[in-house]
């Protein structure tokens, strides 16, 4: 049972990591573009931070909750311990805040943070791949 709770444990932990790189992500995206931190425009970080929120918003629009929380709450309940239940974050800023809402406004808080995110790709675009860099040098050279 003890071995359910650890893993339970780590679940959780990954799914916390998963919200910080989210939240945070875009944070250190517009505060790189300020202090010109080049390293946020590192193309498979934006496309990883971009997938990320685009899953989050996909299953707040689909009412799936996220596949994080129903292995984390499975774990609880095969070691015998409490569970919740509902979404991660919605269960978190309930207990961390003692803020009620209902699945709506999350669903707008996610949709209205993938546009977010989805707007630095404009306002801080990601640098081009190498492959295109290389291709259009070859371009240039061959003019």
């Amino acid at each position: 049972m003890k071995l359910y709770l650890i893993a339970a444990d780590a679940v959780l932990v990954i799914h916390a990591l998963f919200v910080l790189f989210v939240v945070f992500g875009l944070l250190l995206i517009i505060a790189g573009s300020c202090a010109h931190w080049s390293w946020v425009r590192n193309r498979p970080f934006r496309w990883l931070h971009l997938l990320a929120i685009i899953i989050v918003t996909l299953q707040a629009w689909l009412g799936v909750v996220c596949p994080l929380t129903s292995v984390e709450m499975w774990l609880r309940q095969r070691a015998g311990d409490a569970t919740y239940s509902g979404a991660f974050i919605a269960h978190w800023v309930e207990n961390i805040l003692y803020w009620r809402a209902p699945a709506w406004v999350f669903v707008v808080l996610y949709t209205a943070f993938g546009a977010l995110v989805a707007a630095t790709w404009t306002w801080v675009p990601p640098r081009p791949s190498r492959r295109r860099d290389n291709v259009e040098q070859s371009t240039a050279a061959k003019r």
